[in-house]
């Protein structure tokens, strides 16, 4: 076993990988950027090295630094987390050039996996159901545009070399086609440095169900049963569970030997995970699967899975990469009980869930409870990284007893200084037809509307006002409480400073970086019209005229850095 490892990442899981270390006497090496240098997990690391400034270009993606600090302290190897350098092939070999363990897989499993097309013609030579689609190497828009034709409409294009939701878009008519498109490999382009993009049919019920597996050194491989991420919001996972509900023994054992095949095609050891679309449009009797992508790296709902099995992954990762055999074979796991998890964010869910920032002056969870988080209570949640602030996890002897569960959880979670999802969570497992599990990656948004009403015991922002004229909260001359009382009082809630902008201004909705500028001025609009693409924390958010007119001015440029509120565009 290693007597010391460094953790190239931050956050919530550099936490969750420090808590097995110590456990298992492994010293721990955390790497951070200047915005993280009051951070919980650099203060719980045993050692601790600044490698760079806010920007992650600059310090959690500089592989050459990490891996000079690794070797610096003297660390035997290196644990990437997920997202940064998890998955990038020349971090892993950069580490084995330097002499240092990779936790994770070889650089040509990372590498066979990497490319969403390579990785399906590799799947179906193993016997794993693929979905049907275009993955070849002409990237032309008219070429893409006529295999999206021939495989039909809707179609979803996928970044090759994507992940997490990034590069990805999808389309329901052709005259749509090159903007997503465009879209796409530019998201692409900056999250993978990747543009190329794959087509694929768009499954219209889908169920995304997950199989975790594990395998070391010596060619064993095993599944650890699967997790339901079908509870999406633009393709990022907000709710995950395991097991899956409702799916049946057979298509469970199906999909695990189908899961434990594709790694074993690839020579894998280590954590992965392989995601599979379920088409439910008929049922889920019997349903078919098709494999989408494997991640080659632990993931961030690894927490249910190890709730259900009563294993610990991070010691399985520090296991099998010191060449050790896994713990346990097939027939020795097993399912026990039912777990849940939910991504707290920092994101307004009043404002099409655009990402927020600032000091979370109040945030107390429940004792009682496992709660994965990246910030304690004063901490400020930046625009440099993601904005999830905590995964909230449960376990129940059985799904009902895990829903009532995760409900008390959230319930008493308490968060005050920014805008969460943290009503949207309540309402989300609270509601009746998630009870029921009756879902798919289309339930969020079929019932956006009631998900996203205000808690009820949500205490209103200081500068809530009153839309009736002739509410009693107008009325500055006194009233008595014991008068007639009137039988309606309607509130809307408002940024302190709306008032103040003026009509035609368009202003950044959140701090972030200008992607494009799709106007000048002197330019005539049309209501609807694309003016200008922000970017910020891995979402790009496209703003567009509210009313037609002629461009007055434009005060940004593409690649500029442009705070909350900050005024873009004038239209008169």
């Amino acid at each position: 076993m290693f007597s010391k490892i460094l953790i190239a990442n931050r956050g919530e899981i550099a936490r969750r990988i420090i808590r097995t270390c110590k456990r298992m006497g492994v010293r721990t090496v955390a790497v951070y950027s200047e915005a993280d240098k009051h951070a919980p997990f650099v203060r719980e690391a045993d050692d601790a090295a600044l490698i760079g400034p806010a920007a992650a270009s600059d310090s959690y993606l500089r592989g050459d630094r990490i891996v000079a600090v690794a070797v610096e302290h003297g660390a035997r190897a290196i644990h990437p987390g997920y997202g940064f350098l998890s998955e990038n092939v020349e971090f892993a070999r950069a580490c084995e050039t330097a002499g240092l363990t990779f936790i994770g897989p070889t650089p040509e499993a990372i590498s066979a996996m990497a490319l969403k097309g390579a990785a399906k013609a590799l799947m179906t030579q193993a016997g794993v159901p693929v979905t049907p689609g275009y993955h070849g190497d002409d990237q032309s828009p008219d070429k893409l545009l006529s295999e999206a034709e021939r495989i039909g409409w809707p179609v979803l294009i996928k970044a090759v070399a994507g992940g997490g939701g990034k590069g990805m878009r999808r389309v329901d008519r052709a005259k749509d086609f090159a903007d997503a498109l465009t879209s796409a490999q530019r998201e692409g382009q900056n999250a993978f440095s990747d543009p190329k993009v794959l087509i694929e049919k768009y499954i219209e019920v889908p169920r995304h169900i997950e199989i975790q597996v594990f395998g070391d050194k010596h060619g064993q491989v095993v599944h650890l049963f699967e997790r339901d991420c079908s509870l999406q919001r633009r393709h990022q996972k907000v709710i995950e569970e395991a097991p899956a509900p409702n799916l049946p023994e057979t298509l469970r054992a199906a999909m695990g030997q189908a899961a434990v095949r594709a790694a074993q095609a690839i020579g894998y050891h280590g954590a992965g995970t392989v995601e599979f679309i379920v088409d439910v449009g008929n049922g889920i009797e019997n349903a078919p699967f098709y494999f989408m992508e494997m991640n080659t790296r632990l993931q961030v709902e690894h927490p249910v899975t190890e709730e259900i099995t009563g294993l610990d992954l991070v010691e399985w990762q520090l296991r099998v990469a010191s060449g050790q055999p896994l713990p346990k074979a097939q027939d020795d796991l097993a399912i026990h009980g039912h777990a849940i998890e939910a991504r707290l964010y920092a994101e307004d869910p009043q404002n099409d869930f655009l990402p927020a920032t600032g000091r979370l002056t109040q945030l107390e969870f429940p004792a009682w409870a496992r709660v994965e988080s990246a910030v304690e209570q004063g901490d400020e949640v930046s625009v440099f990284y993601d904005p999830m602030i905590a995964k909230l996890v449960v376990h129940g002897r059985d799904r009902t007893h895990a829903l009532a569960r995760m409900r008390e959880v959230l319930v008493e979670t308490r968060l005050r200084g920014l805008a969460t999802n943290l009503g949207f969570l309540r309402r989300v497992v609270s509601d009746p037809e998630f009870a029921a599990a009756h879902i798919d990656t289309g339930f969020i948004a079929r019932h956006i509307d009631r998900l996203t009403q205000p808690w009820p015991d949500a205490a209103p922002p200081a500068h809530a006002v009153a839309t009736d004229p002739g509410s009693p909260w107008n009325d500055t001359t006194g009233w008595w409480v014991n008068l007639p009382p009137r039988p309606h009082l309607h509130l809307a809630v408002r940024d302190a400073d709306e008032a103040g902008i003026a009509p035609g201004e368009v202003h950044a909705p959140m701090p972030g970086k200008v992607i494009d500028v799709f106007v000048a001025a002197g330019d005539t609009v049309d209501k609807g019209q694309k003016l200008l693409i922000l970017g910020a924390m891995k979402i790009e958010h496209t703003l567009k005229a509210a009313r037609p007119g002629t461009v007055k001015a434009v005060h940004v440029r593409t690649d500029d850095q442009v705070g909350d509120k900050a005024l873009l565009v004038e239209i008169e």
